[in-house]
């Protein structure tokens, strides 16, 4: 079964962050992918661009009508996500929670939700 997790942050929590303290944390990522791609769990990851960059299309008038920023207005938004193949929901909140986002982080936020996929076609 594949599982996307979708890893979430506090955008304020983050833009106030210093640098350093930013860049240690975000640093601990790449061993965990290593990691994760090794074990042969992962089929996709990918880190989202910055929030500004986002546009959403919602239906309207017959065409799409297009509003700056992300769908969902809150604080915590999905900063990357990646797709992993696991026998059932335990074994994926097994392989999730080895993320530095589940580990540590929660003081900006950091978060991983894991949803089953239920379609998934690669092209």
């Amino acid at each position: 079964m594949k599982f996307l997790c979708l890893a979430y942050y506090d955008t304020e929590k983050f833009a106030a962050l210093p640098p350093d303290a930013l860049q240690a944390l975000v640093s601990q990522c790449p061993a965990h992918d290593a990691a994760l791609r090794a074990s042969g769990a992962l089929r996709l990851q990918a880190s989202l661009g910055e929030l500004d960059a986002t546009r959403t299309l919602r239906p309207g008038s017959g065409k799409p009508s297009i509003t700056d920023g992300p769908f969902a207005e809150t604080k915590e938004q999905v900063g990357g996500f990646f797709i992993i193949e696991a026998d059932d929901m335990d074994d994926a909140l097994r392989i999730a929670a080895k993320h530095p986002a589940a580990l540590i982080g929660g003081h900006v936020g950091w978060a991983v939700e894991v949803r089953p996929v239920e379609y998934f076609e690669q092209y």
